[in-house]
Formats: C-alpha cells, sequence, structure tokens
C-alpha cells in the first residue's frame, strides 16, 4: 500500500551541441551522461550542468555530413576507459573519452539496426541489416553468426505424448470443426517499424529477440542462450508489438498486445508462453508503446507511450507510465506527459543501472530530466479518534482509499475509489488535527482535486464505495465529498511545458494553504512555494491555487515533514542537512534545525523518510535511509530498520530480525531508544513481538491498538501490539470507561485481573459504574473466574515508570474478598435477581469459598420459585454451580448444611447413583437430631463439630465422644464444650494429660492434671521434668509425711544436680530434707561459694570452712591457672601457625586456577565449569568424593566437622586456625564472671599470693588476646569475606571469576568467621590484689 513520490528531479536544459539527440548513454562511475546525434558524441554532467566531452564522428567519415546519421547504440566499457557506439551504416568505433581517440573495431556492411551488451560486457550482440544476429566477445572477436529468423522451435520444444491433443478438446460453442480450421496469423501493428529488438536477462545467461517473421508478418519473440543456442520460440500472439524487456530478477518478458478492444502489457515465460498482463489505460488505436523498461531491481515496469495521430490538428503527447505489482494486480504509480511538439519530444529514457527508482529522460530539444522516486505510505496523520486511519494508494486515475479504523480491507479492494479525470500523482491528508480525515490529490494535468470529510448529504458521483458497499447492505461510513478542483497558477508557465513534474512534497499545511517544493533549473536550489486559494464564486466548478509567497532554499531539498502543533516544518537537504521553517512566522526564515545542544543537525545519509516526534519534550527528527539505517537527530540509533511509524506517543519500528518494536517517546530519551535498539535482550516484554518476514508498517490506529503490516506479497496483517493495547486499556480505566477496556480485553486475552490492579481504589469505589457498564451477567462471571491474588502489574504487566497510579492499599484483607464482598453488595443494590448467578460466583471465588451460604441462597430460589420476572430458578442456578465447583465437593457442602432437600436437589444433578446416597439418607432421617448432625460432620470428617453435637447427646454416648477425642487428638476443643467441676471434664483432662506424657511434654501435662486435680499424677510429670517448685506444690496438697517429703527432696536434688542446678539442689536439700551439709557441699562444686558461706554461718559450722571451703578454693584456683596455661599456649600456638600459612599463600603462585571451594556450596558449580583436573585434584584434600548425605544429622555434624581441618597443609587451614581462635578468645571472655567470684573468696580467705596469681594470669592472658585481634583479623579479611560472591544476578562465570580473584576463597556460609570476637571491659579485677 505504497505510493512513488518523487524525491527530486534533476535537469539541465539547453545542452549546447550540435544537431539532434538520438540516443544516450550513462557513465554511472563518473555520473555524467553520454548523448549521441547525428554529429557525433558529447559527455555532460548533469550535476554542474557543464559540457565535459565533445566526440565528433563527422569529420572521421563515422558519420555522413548531410545529418542522415544515425547512432543506433552507446555503451560505456568499464574497464577499457572507453565507449563503444554503433551506427547504422556498420561501423562499431571505441572512443576513447581521455584522449579522444577513435578507432573503428569492427563494420557491417549491410548495416547495423541495433547494439546490444549484455549485463557482464562480456558479449555484445549486432543485428544486421541482413536479418542476422552476430555474436562478439568484449574484444570485439567474433563467435558466430546466425540468422534472425529460424524455422526451429528451439532445444525447449514441447513434448507430445498423444493425449491431449487439441482435436481431442472441448470447444464450446464453435463446434467440433474449430480443431481443423487454419490459425490465421496477423500481420504486424500498422505503426510498427518491423525493427528487432533485443533484452537481455539480468545475469545475462539468456537474450530475446523480438523480430517480424518474413512469412507470416507477424511478430514473434525468440529466446537464446549465452552459447547462441535457440531455446524457444513465443506461441502466436495476435496483435504483438515490438516493445520487450526481460525482468531483471528473470522470471518474465514484458511485451505489448494490441486486442479488440484494448491495449495489454503481456507476459511471457522463458518457454514462450503467456503468463499474466494488465491492461493500458487507453483505448484500442489511441497511443503506441514505443518501449518498456525494467528498473533494477524489477519492482517497477516503465512504459513509454506515444498518441497516435487521430485528427489532423490535434496535440499529440507522449506519457511515461510507472507500473508495480503487488497482490498480483497492477497499480499505475506516476504518469508524466510530455508534449510530441518541439523540444518536448522525448527521444530515450532508461533506469539508472545503480539506483533503482532513478529515471533518465532525454527530450528532443537537448533537455535532460534525472527523476528520483521513493516509496511512501500516504496516511493521514492525526493523533485523536476523529482520524479513521485512512491508506490511499495511487492506481491511475483512481485513489483506492481504505480506511482501517472501521475496516481492514486487503489490497488491492478497498473501503472507497475516488474516480479522477487525469492519473494522480501524488496524495496528502490534511496536517489539521481535526480535519485529517480530507485530503487532496494531485493529478498529471496539475490539478489539484480536494474532498473533504464532513457532513454533505449529498452523494459524490466521483466516490464509489470498494468492498464494503453494495448488496443492499447499509453503509456505516461517512465518504468524503468533491469539494472542488483547483488548477495551480505560475507567473511563468512556460517552465511546465517541458517537465511535467515541476512541483513536489505538496502539503496540506491549513485549510486553504498548500505547500509545495520546487528545484532551479540552473543552480543547486530549492523552493518552497505557499499555494492560496484564490477568491471565487461557491457555485464554480473549478478554483485557482495562486503563488502567494516563495522562499528560495540553497541546497536541493529531497524531503520534508510537518507538525501542526508547533506549525514547523523540517526539510532535508541533499546533503543531509536539516533545516527548520515556521509557515505562521510572518518572516518566512529558514535556519537550521538543532539538537537539543544547541548544534546544527544533519544526517549522516540522506534518508527518504523523515518525521517529526517529541521524544522527552524535546521535537527530534526521525528518519530511514533506504538501506536501513535509522536515525534520531544526528545520531544513528539502529542500522536495521525496514520501516517506522510515529503514532501519539509511540515509536514503532520493524527490523531485519523479523520483530517489530514500540517505544514510548514520552519520558524515553536518545540514550534509552538506542540501547533497547543495540541490545538484543528486551526487559520488558511489551516491547517487542516477532512479526512475519519482511513485514511493513501501513499504519497506526491512532486512540486504539490495531497495527496495519504489509506483507511482501502485498497482504495485510493486523496485530494489536502488546504495549499499544495495554497503554489505550490504561487510558480507558483512568477515564472509567470500563466496558470498552472489557471488550478489548476480552477479545485480546489480556489478563481481566488488571481491570482492578490498575487502581484499586478507584475500582473499588466505582464498582457499580463497572457493573452498570457492563451489564452482562456472562461478561461478569467471566470477569469473577479470572480473578487471582497475584497483582499483576508487578507481574504480567508492569506500569510504565512514570506511572502515578496508585498501588494497593497494603490492608490486611485480601484482594479476591475485597473484589467479590464490594461486587457482591453493589449487584444486590441495583438488582439482585438479574445478578443471582454473578452474586453466587462472588461467593464460590473467595479465598475460602461459601459455599454453605450459596446453597442456602439456592435453597430460598427453589422455596420462592418465579418471584419475579427475569428471576434464576434453582434449577439453572444449581447447574451453573456444578460448573465452577466440583459436584462431589457440593453435595458434601449441601450435606454440611444438615437440609435434606438440598441435598437430594444436588445429589440428583450428580453422577451419584440414588441406590447410594438414598439408604444413607434415609438412616440419619430417622436418627435423634444431635446425633443425626454428629453422623453427618463425622461422615464429612468434620471432627470438631461432630463432638459438638455428640456433648449434646447425652452421658450415654459419651464413652464415644471420648473415644473420638483422643483418635483425633480433640482435647482442646473438648474441654470448652463440658463445665471445670464435671466428671467429663476430668475424664478428658486425665486422657489430655496421658497424651501429653506420651509426647515427653511433662510439663504441660503435669500442669493439666494439677488443673484437674489428679495430684498423683501431677506430682509424677513434675518429677520426671525437674521442676522442683511445681513438684512441691503439688505434694504439699497431697499432704505427704515428714519422711516422704525428705525422700522427695533427695530425689529432686539429684535430678537437679544432674542438670548441673546446683543452687537449686541445695535449696531442696537444706529446706526439704533438712541436709545443710549435703547442701554446701553441692554448694562448693557449683562454685557457689557465697551460698556455701551463708549456710555455715547459718548452721554456725565454722569448721566446715576449713575442712571443705579453703581446699575447695584453693583446688578452684589451680583449675583455672592451668586452664589460662592452656588456653595462652593453644592461643600462641594457633596464631603464629596462621601469620605462617598466610605467609605461604603469598609466596606461592596461583599457577592453577584452583582452590574452587569444596563446601556446601560446591553445588553451585557444574561438574563441566570444573577447571581443576583429575591429576591435578588427586594429591589435594577434598570433600568434592564424599558424597555427604544430608538426610542424616550425625552426618552433618560429622561434614561440619571436617569442613574445616586444623591439619597442617589442608586446604582451608587457614580458616580452621581462624576458627580455633575465636573459640579459645570466647571461653576465656566468658570466665571473666567466675574469675571474679574466686578472687574474692581468695582475698577473703588471706589467700594473696595465690589470689594475685590468678588475677596476673588472667589479664595477661586477656591482654595477650586482645593486643593479637588486629594482626589476626585483618582488615582485608574482613573485607575479603563481605565481597558478593553469589546472588540473585550471579552467573556461573561471575561466581568463577569472582573467587579466582580472591588470594583464598571464602564461601559465604562461613563469613562469620572473619568477624573478631568480642571482649567486654567488664571490671573484674580486686583492686585489693594489684
Amino acid at each position: 500500500m505504497r505510493n512513488l513520490k518523487l524525491l527530486h528531479t534533476l535537469e539541465f536544459r539547453d545542452i549546447q551541441a550540435p544537431g539532434k539527440p538520438q540516443c544516450f548513454s550513462l557513465r554511472t562511475e563518473q555520473g555524467t551522461v553520454l548523448i549521441g546525434s547525428e554529429c557525433g558524441l558529447i559527455e555532460v554532467d548533469p550535476v554542474t550542468r557543464e559540457v565535459k566531452n565533445e566526440i565528433p564522428l563527422v569529420p572521421e567519415g563515422f558519420l555522413p555530413e548531410d545529418g542522415s546519421g544515425c547512432i543506433v547504440g552507446i555503451q560505456d566499457l568499464l574497464d577499457q576507459e572507453s565507449v563503444c557506439v554503433a551506427t547504422a551504416s556498420g561501423d562499431v568505433i571505441l572512443c576513447n573519452l581521455s584522449t579522444h581517440q577513435l578507432e573503428c573495431v569492427g563494420s557491417v556492411a549491410s548495416g547495423i539496426s541495433i547494439m546490444s551488451w549484455s549485463p557482464d560486457q562480456e558479449l555484445v550482440l549486432l543485428a544486421t541489416g541482413q536479418q542476422t544476429l552476430i555474436m562478439m566477445t568484449r574484444d570485439f572477436e567474433p563467435i558466430v553468426e546466425q540468422q534472425i529468423h529460424q524455422d526451429d522451435f528451439g532445444e525447449s520444444k514441447f513434448i507430445t505424448v498423444g493425449w491431449g491433443k487439441k482435436e481431442t478438446q472441448f470447444h464450446g460453442s464453435e463446434g467440433r470443426q474449430a480443431a481443423f480450421q487454419m490459425q490465421l496469423h496477423e500481420s504486424a501493428l500498422p505503426w510498427d517499424d518491423h525493427r528487432p529488438r533485443v533484452t537481455w536477462r539480468g545475469d545475462g545467461q539468456f537474450f530475446a529477440v523480438s523480430v517480424v517473421c518474413p512469412e507470416t508478418g507477424a511478430r514473434k519473440v525468440r529466446v537464446w542462450n549465452r552459447e547462441f543456442a535457440l531455446q524457444s520460440t513465443s506461441e502466436p500472439v495476435a496483435g504483438l508489438g515490438p516493445a520487450l524487456a526481460w525482468k531483471p530478477s528473470g522470471s518474465l518478458i514484458a511485451s505489448t498486445q494490441d486486442k479488440p478492444n484494448q491495449q495489454d502489457v503481456v507476459f511471457f515465460e522463458k518457454n514462450g508462453l503467456l503468463h499474466g498482463h494488465f491492461t493500458l489505460p487507453f483505448f484500442k488505436d489511441e497511443v503506441k508503446v514505443n518501449d518498456l523498461l525494467w528498473n533494477a531491481d524489477s519492482s517497477v515496469l516503465a512504459v513509454w507511450l506515444e498518441d497516435l495521430q487521430r485528427e489532423e490538428h490535434s496535440a499529440l503527447k507522449t506519457y511515461v507510465q510507472l507500473w508495480t505489482v503487488g497482490n498480483y494486480h497492477w497499480y499505475l504509480k506516476q504518469s508524466l506527459s510530455f508534449s510530441t511538439s518541439g523540444k518536448s519530444k522525448i527521444v530515450s529514457l532508461m533506469w539508472d543501472p545503480v539506483t533503482p527508482y532513478r529515471l533518465h529522460v532525454l527530450c528532443q530539444g537537448w533537455h535532460y530530466l534525472c527523476y528520483d522516486w521513493h516509496w511512501t505510505t500516504d496516511r493521514s496523520s492525526g493523533d485523536n479518534s476523529i482520524d479513521l486511519a485512512n491508506v490511499a494508494v495511487i492506481d491511475g486515475n483512481r485513489v483506492l482509499v481504505t480506511v482501517f479504523r472501521q475496516t481492514v480491507i486487503p489490497p488491492p479492494m478497498c473501503t472507497y475509489r475516488l474516480m479522477l479525470p487525469h492519473p494522480a500523482n501524488q496524495v496528502m491528508f490534511s496536517a489539521h488535527p481535526k480535519k485529517s480525515n480530507n485530503l487532496a490529490v494531485l493529478d498529471a494535468s496539475n490539478q489539484i482535486s480536494v474532498y473533504k470529510c464532513d457532513d454533505s448529504p449529498s452523494v459524490d458521483p466521483t466516490v464509489k464505495l470498494g468492498a464494503v458497499g453494495g448488496n443492499g447492505f447499509k453503509v456505516a461510513l461517512r465518504t468524503p465529498h468533491l469539494e472542488k478542483r483547483y488548477i495551480i497558477q505560475f507567473e511563468n508557465s512556460e517552465n511546465q511545458e517541458v517537465n511535467p513534474l515541476k512541483l513536489s512534497f505538496l502539503t496540506w499545511i491549513e485549510e486553504d494553504i498548500f505547500l509545495a517544493i520546487s528545484h532551479s533549473q540552473s543552480s543547486q536550489q530549492s523552493v518552497i512555494h505557499h499555494l492560496t486559494v484564490a477568491p471565487s464564486e461557491m457555485d464554480e466548478e473549478q478554483g485557482q491555487l495562486n503563488v502567494s509567497s516563495s522562499v528560495t532554499v540553497d541546497g536541493i531539498i529531497i524531503s520534508l515533514c510537518c507538525s501542526p502543533k508547533t506549525k514547523s516544518v523540517a526539510l532535508q537537504l541533499i546533503d543531509g542537512q536539516i533545516l527548520k521553517y515556521l509557515w505562521e512566522s510572518p518572516s518566512l526564515t529558514i535556519e537550521p534545525w538543532k539538537n537539543p545542544g544547541g548544534f546544527p543537525v544533519q544526517f549522516p545519509y540522506p534518508c527518504t523518510q523523515i518525521e517529526l516526534a517529541m521524544i522527552g519534550g524535546e521535537e527530534c527528527v526521525l528518519g530511514l535511509t533506504d538501506r536501513c539505517r535509522f536515525f534520531i537527530n544526528d545520531t544513528e540509533v539502529a542500522s536495521n530498520i525496514t520501516s517506522f511509524a510515529v503514532c501519539d506517543e509511540f515509536l514503532l519500528l520493524t527490523s531485519h530480525s523479523h520483530t517489530c518494536q514500540c517505544f514510548s517517546l514520552r519520558d524515553a530519551s536518545l540514550k534509552t531508544l538506542q540501547a533497547a535498539l543495540c541490545s538484543n535482550h528486551v526487559s520488558n516484554g511489551e516491547i517487542l513481538r516477532k512479526v512475519e518476514r519482511g513485514s511493513r508498517i501501513v499504519t497506526v490506529v491512532p486512540q486504539d491498538t490495531k497495527l496495519i503490516l504489509q506483507m511482501p506479497r502485498g497482504n495485510l496483517e493486523v496485530v494489536h501490539h502488546r504495549a499499544l493495547v495495554l497503554t489505550q486499556i490504561r487510558k480507558w480505566l483512568d477515564k472509567l470507561m470500563f466496558k470498552e477496556a472489557f471488550e478489548c480485553m476480552r477479545k485480546l486475552r489480556i489478563n481481566l485481573n488488571l481491570i482492578h490492579d490498575h487502581n484499586p481504589k478507584a475500582f473499588l469505589e466505582n464498582v457499580e459504574t463497572f457493573i452498570r457498564q457492563i451489564d452482562s451477567v456472562n461478561h461478569i462471571n467471566l470477569f469473577f473466574t479470572e480473578l487471582k491474588e497475584e497483582d499483576v502489574t508487578k507481574t504480567m504487566y508492569p506500569p510504565p515508570v512514570n506511572s502515578s497510579i496508585q498501588q494497593s492499599s497494603g490492608t490486611s484483607e485480601k484482594k479476591l474478598d475485597l473484589i467479590c464482598d464490594a461486587m457482591r453488595t453493589a449487584m444486590e443494590n441495583i438488582d439482585p435477581h438479574k445478578y443471582c448467578l454473578s452474586i453466587l460466583t462472588s461467593h464460590v471465588k473467595k479465598t475460602t469459598p461459601e459455599l454453605e451460604i450459596v446453597l442456602q441462597k439456592v435453597h430460598e430460589l427453589q422455596e420462592n420459585a418465579a418471584s419475579a420476572p427475569g428471576t434464576v430458578s434453582a434449577e439453572e442456578a444449581l447447574k451453573y454451580l456444578l460448573l465452577l465447583v466440583d459436584v462431589n465437593e457440593l453435595y458434601d457442602h449441601s450435606l454440611g448444611t444438615y437440609d435434606f432437600d438440598l441435598v437430594l436437589m444436588v445429589a440428583e444433578k450428580s453422577q451419584k447413583d440414588p441406590k447410594e446416597y438414598l439408604p444413607f439418607l434415609n438412616t440419619l432421617k430417622k436418627m435423634e437430631t444431635n446425633y443425626q448432625r454428629f453422623t453427618i460432620d463425622k461422615y464429612l470428617k468434620r471432627f470438631e463439630k461432630a463432638i459438638g453435637h455428640l456433648s449434646k447427646c447425652g452421658p450415654e454416648f459419651f464413652p464415644e465422644c471420648l473415644n473420638l477425642i483422643k483418635d483425633k487428638n480433640l482435647y482442646k476443643e473438648a474441654l470448652k464444650l463440658y463445665p471445670p467441676n464435671s466428671q467429663q471434664y476430668q475424664a478428658i483432662s486425665i486422657a489430655y494429660g496421658e497424651h501429653l506424657m506420651q509426647e515427653q511434654l511433662h510439663e504441660p501435662a503435669g500442669l493439666v492434671f494439677a488443673r484437674c486435680g489428679a495430684h498423683s499424677k501431677a506430682l509424677s510429670a513434675f518429677l520426671t521434668c525437674g521442676s522442683w517448685q511445681q513438684a512441691l506444690c503439688v505434694a504439699a496438697q497431697l499432704h505427704l509425711t515428714k519422711d516422704q517429703l525428705a525422700d522427695l527432696g533427695r530425689t529432686l536434688a539429684g535430678k537437679l544436680v544432674e542438670q548441673r542446678k546446683h543452687s537449686d539442689a541445695a535449696i531442696v536439700l537444706e529446706q526439704y530434707a533438712q541436709d545443710y551439709e549435703e547442701a554446701v557441699l553441692l554448694l562448693l562444686e557449683g562454685a557457689a561459694w557465697e551460698e556455701a558461706l551463708r549456710l555455715v554461718y547459718k548452721y554456725d559450722r565454722l569448721d566446715i570452712i576449713e575442712t571443705n571451703i579453703k581446699p575447695s578454693i584453693l583446688e578452684a584456683q589451680k583449675n583455672y591457672m592451668a586452664f589460662l596455661d592452656s588456653q595462652t599456649a593453644t592461643f600462641s600456638r594457633h596464631k603464629n601457625r596462621l601469620l605462617v600459612v598466610r605467609e605461604l599463600k603469598e609466596q606461592v603462585p596461583q599457577v592453577h586456577l584452583d582452590e574452587v571451594p569444596h563446601g556446601q556450596e560446591s553445588d553451585l558449580f557444574s561438574e563441566t565449569s570444573s577447571v581443576v583436573s583429575g591429576s591435578e585434584m588427586s594429591g589435594r584434600y577434598s570433600h568434592s568424593n564424599s558424597r555427604i548425605s544430608a538426610r542424616s544429622s550425625k552426618n552433618r555434624r560429622k561434614a561440619e566437622r571436617k569442613k574445616h581441618s586444623l591439619k597442617e597443609g589442608s586446604p582451608q587451614e587457614d580458616l580452621a586456625l581462624l576458627e580455633a581462635l575465636s573459640e579459645v578468645v570466647q571461653s576465656t571472655e566468658k570466665s571473666k564472671d567466675e574469675v571474679h567470684r574466686l578472687l574474692k573468696m581468695l582475698f577473703l580467705f588471706e589467700f594473696d599470693e595465690q589470689g594475685r596469681e590468678l588475677q596476673t594470669a588472667f589479664e595477661g592472658a586477656l591482654q595477650l588476646m586482645e593486643r593479637s585481634l588486629p594482626e589476626i583479623w585483618t582488615l582485608a579479611e574482613q573485607q575479603n569475606s563481605t565481597t558478593p560472591v553469589l546472588g540473585p544476578n550471579s552467573t556461573a562465570n561471575s561466581i568463577m571469576a569472582s573467587y579466582q580473584q580472591q588470594k583464598t576463597p571464602v564461601p559465604v556460609l562461613d563469613a562469620e568467621i572473619f568477624i573478631p570476637p568480642k571482649m567486654d571491659r567488664t571490671q573484674w579485677k580486686l583492686s585489693m590484689l594489684e
């Protein structure tokens, strides 16, 4: 759905040369044109407009002096820096353009009618006057000469095997005699010049020759291969014309055919058979086709036509038409009309062999024209919902318009056609935002037809409906109507005679103002014209456009685009420079377009498509070259972009990687766009989507979700890009347009949770609006069924970065319950009968489905049947419920309501056998109510409810109840059902206590026993757990004798000593067993010196001080001295070894990337990623082969012990030493309080020497350790331990690299080893001993 748009025109008028031009050729490397005349050869440079070379051929005798000579062919030979020229008299001349030397390399006596070189310039073919073909090499050595007329068909002659003969086929109304009629060969066309035509295939392997057969007088096409072997002859075609052109891609050979009522361009295959055609827009015998020319990439076919003389004084014209094909339909894209009189008559034309869309035209009055075209999509540019997303396609004198907002119609069909009197050359839509559906068409006669879309009731005969009309259907479409046709009036109209395309880039900027560009004929300048509608009467059929003002620009403008918001026009010059033109400015000044940095913008390469867009608040120029390079301002952001479009706040691009990307420009920047387009990884799934190979953007429907793509063959595809969809949905939700959002989400499979999650507060406040807009029970139920607890704005559809959407408040209530309750309340307020099924759904979809309430409501429906019109019946409601809930689950819940009518109603809808449930229900009905409900709850495994009902059945059922309580461990619930002073309560408590005893929970069991009065059991429980206070309390309630109490005290004391609770044991012995001597011994054993002294003095047994306390104190002092010596020695040994290990590790070079940690996290490394070979590992300490099972705690402890070995030379010896040193420091630090208490006793009993010795030793040990802490736990080691090796953003390679960089690889799990132990400065010394 693209049109050919004129990029720029290069014109060289009145070339100073003798004679009249006859033919021309191109020198692509030099950019010059070689023109042949009856006088010789000239070389001109059309850019500088000067004649560079002039080589006369008359003085040398190659052309006659009387001016009757003719050059039939010119060919530039790239490698020889020469030009080959063939004359009609038979000479083949080689001209050296630098030395002007002429050499006749061959001569044909009978003359030459055509010279044709192969595309690779290895072969040259000459057609002679004797109807022969001569093939020569590039060095002009003849290879072979053959007759141009051959009787044989060729090597590809068809083989007939007997069946399928013409005589045996059906001939319709003509009858059988038609099979035996002789075919009459029509002679050549009257205007045929009878000259042969030659055309080569693009690869140079074949060439075709069109000649008039001397026997039949009709034209035939013969195909020869490179070895000059005839391949095929065309089938007889009546009215075959002389024009011949082989498509460079090699598939078809184009020619023309006159038919009884029309003239066609027909296509031959290589085997000579016809394959397709299209009809030229002329009547029979109205025009003749002079030539057909394919462009370099086979996409455009140029047809050169000339009017035939029908009246004596009629003005004849020559036409150049450009045709393209899409979806098997041929479109006439451009029509250039030249006069045949005077200087404007076309002598020759040709496509550029290098630049595919460059057409060169040579006119008789030494007038050279060069047109550059490019593909463009003409679409309306509105950004609101008024714009209908129109796309216009030129097809001759018809403009095919498709309205994509309402219908997606594949080409060549359309929504409606605009019928014009002349072929259209350019289409433009109004740039006014509110009138973007209006369009204007510039045709080949330089008339502008203006069509407007308004509320005009009249039907325009020039507007014909396409695929949407007819057959009695009502067309819900507002078609435009022709307002008026305007003729463009120039002051000097003579300039229009030669160049039919004087104006380009026609742009409709305001209601009655057009902009147009023309190029200077004599300099590198362009002119911007303001075309204004001249005042005229309304009823006049034709209006005028006058040039109100003109602005001259230095440079050739090759593209422009305008922005109606900023009233600015961006102009691109041929060197890529961008200029800004403000059309409303009174001074009409043109200034360079500047980027945000203040520098002029210049594209590194000229762009064929440019657009204006606001990126991050700045207006930028976007450009795309024909080589797929994409620029924003002067920065190249991508090099694989095939098409792009700017719509509203979005930039959409298609790429060679068959993807379509959509970027929001509102808060984007140049850097973010460049990074997103360059990176292969796209974090946000909204941005990128896959599309079909070769897709191009046609248009984007504004304020909608549709993106129209066209495939290479021409068919359309509509996609709803996720970014467009979500943006549009968010806009609708912000405006509380729930219905539009819901329909879009349902159609495009967007999760419906977004309706709530986008703005939870707004949704919950407008639930009633949502229900009234949706107004469909099925749709509301669909919304309910898709609900889930997940917040989709955090998972599936993250909002834009700049989004100010209110996030859900941190309420404790769950999302599902909030929505269900709010919607149910709203539906009950609006119409509870209409929304009955939705209300039921709201109960079912809650976090904990309220099936009992649902079933109760169904039961109410059954009781109040047909109470109001539109009410859902109970049967319908139940059927619907069975879709949401499993029938067995519903049956169980209905049974749980104890309503047998409801149970029967549900059971009937299930697959259950009546023999299954009816006997069960009948049995239940016969039971007493409470026991019946107990049986139901027990069946449903609702045991808490079951014991509740059973407790009401009477004392005779208590044994059954107690068994159920014990079986299901329901003691706590059962205790709430009986009064505390009842027998049942006591029985349950005793059972509960025994259960706790079995679970080894002795203290809770004792409490339960004590509470219910089972004191003996309580005493046993408290004894077992060693709770001596509670045991003695219970013993008091049991009224034990003094001896029994003493025995109990000794038993308790023994258990407390086992638990190293010496002080508690001493209290029990002293107070309950009256054995204070044993109590003192226990206190001394537990180092409770002061408490022991208290008892000694209490009972006045001072002898114990000498016999027990003093020896015990001195023994403790000796033990502590030995302990400190051991700790100090161990600490010093480990510290020295640690320093040695660290020094060794510093010295040993890391030849291998070894020491991969073999700890618990070694599973993170794959076996294949290990860089340590088996032989290297064989002599090293490793745990990798001991497959330690994590199931056994014993094995885990064993593994912990093995992990850090103090064995010298082990891989992690330094870690083991650190761990051991830390343990030494911590154990010494913990003994401060005990040492302090011992020092006080030593001082009290005058053991000053031993006290000083202990205090000095302990202080020395602490100072040693405190001084050594910074040396052992260095800052580097601590930083090493905190390096983030692992984590959610790490990869296997990054983890390996991190470990290799560390000299001592440390597992994260051992990081606490590198934290030095804390040493508190608490006061422990006695100043009296210093």
